[in-house]
Parts: C-alpha cells; structure tokens; sequence
C-alpha cells in the first residue's frame, strides 16, 4: 500500500518528505508534491517529515480527501521525478492549514 499526498500540500510544496524517500517515490508538479504508487515502498519516512501533514497511507486518507489517491497516481505518470529537496513557495506558511486547496492545484505550467 502506498503513501498518498492531500490537499494540504498544494501551494505548500515543502520537499523535506523528498529527501528521505529511499524509493525516489516523489513527483513534482508546478504546486503540488505527488507519490507514485507504483514507486513507493511504504516505509513511512515521508509522512514524519511533511511540515503540512499532507501524507497518508492510501487507507488512512481522509474521506473528503479520496480522490487525491488517483490523483497522485495521474500526475505520477506525467510529472518529473523529484529527489532533491528545494526551498518552498514564498507564501507556503501562508497556505499551511487552508482548506479544500484542490482549485489551487496547477497541472501545467
């Protein structure tokens, strides 16, 4: 089973999760971290590291937050492997705790 990153990520973006992912699971988008399911391992590193307590394994997601499992999944298979840690958005403290970011999340730049 697999990790999955929630709507608290999006405009957030911190890449701490990033630098202890032995798998190389992370995916990045223009504001927004995804985990690959095929990629991860399930070691639970990620979601001790994530400032904005964005990541849950696939059963403990939350019930109004479901669809990000196939969204992770989706962007997964578009988006460009990230296994460096980068500085966050400026305004990210700003958006930590904002609820139901998902018509924030940017696909495409």
């Amino acid at each position: 089973m697999a990790f999955v990153v929630t709507d608290n990520c999006i405009k957030c973006k911190y890449t701490d999760c990033v630098a202890v992912c032995p798998a190389d699971a992370f995916y990045e988008g223009p504001n927004f971290l995804v985990i690959s399911p095929d990629d991860c391992i399930d070691c639970d590193l990620c979601p001790v590291e994530c400032p904005a307590g964005a990541i849950f394994q696939e059963d403990e997601v939350p019930e109004d937050q479901k669809e990000f499992i196939k969204l992770n999944a989706e962007l997964a298979e578009i988006w460009p492997r990230i296994t460096e840690v980068k500085a966050p958005p400026s305004d990210a403290k700003e958006w930590d705790g904002v609820k139901n970011k998902i018509n924030h999340l940017i696909i495409e730049e």
